[in-house]
């Protein structure tokens, strides 16, 4: 394949810490590349180095001579008061002449059409944040890039959006470097994964493969890493040992072994704080006050609608100590109102919302408008005094900075000058000072990195009270979650797993759409409804099963939900840590996960048979 770029020794240093140094980059046609890393460790920085935004310290950057890249940033910006197809032709049209697509707007319409966009004469300011994601990326490709920058691009998609990412990224002819911390993302769509961190020498680790074979790499590098310590530790005690037998026994060594001593032990020293560097990862632990209480909240027959439209009816809801529940549903579903309503910011239009005596609930909001970016790191931790009251012990705030991964040179800073994981870590330690029955977390996950990932799902799944989550995280609605709501415009159901909501909304899609938009002319099913009617159907269009059919479509429903259970037990396995650590048992399980989605495909599709024989 033809290279389109390569980065060499690129260094950025920041007045307090550096980033990184001594980084490398090769990207070639068709890559598709998931760039990770801790929180503020650069890796939106050395992407708009890519773009050719930013200027690097140090290194340099070749690029194909005529490279087109575009670059979505994290935060999505429009020209105030476009419309869609104006915002999409906007960015297309500031390109140089050379770089321009060779007809902007044909190219603009195109992909926006492509993309799921119907009303391209749409105030931009009208759309959702899924959608603003949507034209964002629409923008992009509307300038016909030969190499794709993304920056956290699942931050503000649904479930829906998230897969549809995944398909247009496995269609699309052009290099992808994609910064996330979705790991099911990473998963299905990473070619090679490079992780940027300190941890390594020339400041990253690459592996060719998916997510969980760069966790089987990473294994393997640390293994091989923390040997080469032990052995390297044992040479510098044997240097230590000579040297203490004093002046007499130095005059038996040359210079030379001097030096190569002092190296080795300034080697070690290197090589044991690389290794320190994985472990550094937020601490968080909610606190709970330890209610008895059986019943939290719970809600009758509670209906919903907003700007004219029904958002959900009839929903039963009961949250007790230990049950931990995901929303799903479409950016706009009514995710959030239904957050909002649990607790008690917002009263149903019908139905009753019941909460036990003195409901203690912490709430966290995606749209972090509790954080007043003037303020210091400092006041936003500890706004009062030097100390913080955390279950019953007082913590000076330079220890409670250390805790979420700041310096505490970084104390002074201005909460809006904090990357966005940062800010998210404030967030999480502003909740964890207050003690809850009920945690109600709407996208905690945004911007937050792999490690603080980890430890947030490990935090939830140990805490005693009840947690609803609304998350597109699906990593970590697999893990968390007991069991889901899926609220769409047909109304709000429960599911045991994502999977089976997902076919659920499939099948839902594809009895509303006209038969015409699912086959094509030359497909014998669409054909069915012209062709001769077989002699031996009864002229009402239905038949008597046979008594083998009959006793298949009587068992059908009870043999589905054997092979849901079955896709959910293997989800569950997939999403554990210790396989994805074992390449070879995750890629069995793998396997056998999508021997078993497709056995639940096929007993949807022989169901549907039968129902349509049954008439």
């Amino acid at each position: 394949m033809a290279t389109l770029l390569s980065a060499r020794r690129l260094a950025r240093a920041l007045p307090q810490r550096t980033l990184f140094e001594g980084v490398c980059l090769h990207v070639e046609e068709g890559d598709r590349i998931g760039l990770i890393g801790p929180n503020g460790g650069g890796k939106s920085t050395l992407l708009r180095m890519i773009a050719g935004l930013e200027e690097s310290d140090e290194g340099e950057i070749t690029r194909r001579r005529g490279l087109r890249t575009a670059c979505v940033p994290q935060e999505d910006r429009f020209p105030e008061g476009a419309t869609v197809r104006e915002a999409a032709l906007e960015e297309a049209l500031a390109r140089p002449l050379g770089e321009r697509p060779r007809d902007p707007q044909v190219a603009a319409a195109s992909v926006l059409t492509r993309l799921g966009f119907a009303d391209l004469d749409q105030p931009t300011a009208s759309l959702s944040g899924g959608w603003r994601k949507r034209l964002s990326i629409a923008r992009a490709l509307a300038t016909e890039p030969e190499l794709l920058l993304l920056d956290e691009p699942t931050n503000h998609l649904d479930l829906e959006g998230v897969r549809w990412l995944q398909e247009v990224l496995l269609r699309a002819s052009l290099a992808v470097i994609v910064v996330t911390h979705d790991r099911r993302f990473l998963e299905e769509v990473a070619g090679r994964v490079i992780e940027l961190s300190a941890a390594y020498p020339g400041g990253t680790l690459e592996a060719k493969g998916n997510y969980s074979e760069f966790l089987r790499r990473r294994a393997e590098f640390l293994a091989a890493e923390e040997s080469a310590v032990a052995s390297l530790a044992n040479e510098v005690r044997r240097d230590d040992a000579w040297l203490r037998q004093g002046i007499q026994a130095r005059r038996t060594r040359t210079q030379s072994s001097i030096d190569a001593a002092a190296d080795r032990r300034r080697e070690l020293a290197d090589r044991e704080h690389r290794l320190k560097a994985p472990e550094a990862t937020a601490a968080i632990e909610f606190q709970s006050t330890d209610r008895r209480t059986r019943r939290l909240v719970s809600l009758e027959g509670v209906g919903k609608s907003m700007g004219g439209r029904r958002l959900f009816a009839d929903l039963e809801l009961e949250l007790s100590p230990r049950e931990r529940l995901g929303l799903l549903g479409p950016n706009g579903a009514g995710k959030t109102t239904l957050l909002r309503i649990i607790a008690g910011e917002l009263a149903p239009d019908e139905g009753r919302v019941e909460r036990a005596s003195g409901l203690r609930t912490v709430v966290f909001s995606q749209q972090r408008a509790s954080l007043d970016p003037t303020k210091t790191l400092h006041e936003a931790l500890c706004p009062v005094g030097d100390h913080v009251d955390f279950q019953g012990r007082a913590i000076h705030v330079s220890g409670w900075a250390r805790r979420f991964l700041f310096d505490v040179k970084q104390l002074p800073t201005p909460v809006g000058r904090l990357s966005g994981g940062e800010q998210a870590r404030v967030l999480v330690a502003d909740l964890m000072l207050r003690p809850a029955d009920l945690l109600l977390l709407d996208e905690p996950t945004n911007d937050l990195d792999i490690p603080s990932l980890e430890v947030l799902e490990q935090s939830l799944l140990e805490f005693p009270g009840a947690i609803v989550l609304v998350t597109h995280d699906r990593f970590m609605l697999e893990r968390v979650a007991t069991e889901f709501i899926g609220i769409d415009p047909s109304g709000a159901r429960r599911f045991a797993t994502i999977a089976q909501w997902a076919r659920a909304r499939d099948a839902a899609a594809s009895a509303a759409a006209p038969p015409s938009s699912t086959n094509n002319s030359t497909n014998t099913s669409t054909n069915a409804a012209t062709a001769p009617r077989d002699s031996s159907e009864p002229r009402g269009g239905k038949r008597k099963l046979s008594y083998k059919d009959q006793r298949e479509y009587d068992s059908m429903e009870a043999t589905i939900l054997a092979a849901e259970e079955e896709v959910a037990r293997l989800e569950q396995q997939s999403a554990s840590p210790a396989v994805l650590a074992d390449h070879a048992q995750a890629g069995e399980i793998f396997a056998a996960l999508a021997t078993a989605q497709q056995r639940v495909r096929t007993l949807y599709e022989r169901w549907a048979a039968l129902e349509a024989a049954k008439g």
